[in-house]
């Protein structure tokens, strides 16, 4: 069955049609989360609030955009508002490297310079931070991340920009000698 007869079917309430566009959907709204939040428990909780809150508002579905990308606007819309509630509650923190190592700066030649980005993306700012992991882990356009945060493109272009020129900042900082390798390596 193809997507679109699946959404028809869910409309209708058929629980097998949901749990197909669930499965089919599933690892990459938790990856999103995961980078998102920067924690596993909080990304498997926003990852189903995300899926009810779709559910429930599958009639509003009017398939102007894909399927995913309503779907992932839901999702960081309900992680943003998640971790809003958590830093007003108690102290939030993302888990340590691991959760970046997989997705992110892999392809770096060694352990240190890798951890020394890591560390330098977590800082970022969150606006920065979310624009850049969307773009550069998840592979989102501009157009398709402006749809989900509800920004202009050119504020998700001038998001990311800021983003690696305060990485180059912080590579030059805290790995001096390392920063000009690093910016060598994006240049095209």
């Amino acid at each position: 069955m193809q997507e679109r007869e699946l959404i028809a079917a869910a409309l209708r309430g058929d629980r097998d049609a949901e749990r197909a566009l669930y499965d089919a959907h599933v690892d990459r709204v938790y990856g999103l989360a995961y980078r998102m939040s920067g924690d596993a428990t909080l990304a498997e909780d926003f990852t189903q609030d995300a899926f009810v809150r779709a559910f429930r508002y599958l009639p509003g579905f009017r398939g102007q955009a894909a399927f995913s990308t309503w779907l992932h606007a839901i999702a960081s819309s309900v992680v943003l508002n998640g971790l809003r509630k958590l830093r007003g509650r108690r102290h939030w923190a993302p888990e340590p490297e691991e959760h970046w190592e997989a997705t992110l700066a892999t392809d770096l030649p060694d352990r240190e310079l890798r951890i020394t980005l890591l560390a330098a993306v977590d800082r970022l700012p969150e606006d920065l931070r979310m624009v850049f992991l969307m773009h550069e882990t998840e592979g989102y356009t501009h157009g398709e991340i402006g749809e989900m945060l509800e920004i202009p493109e050119g504020t998700s272009k001038a998001r990311l920009h800021r983003a690696k020129a305060q990485l180059r900042g912080a590579l030059g900082e805290l790995a001096p000698g390392r920063a000009g390798r690093a910016e060598r390596r994006e240049a095209p």
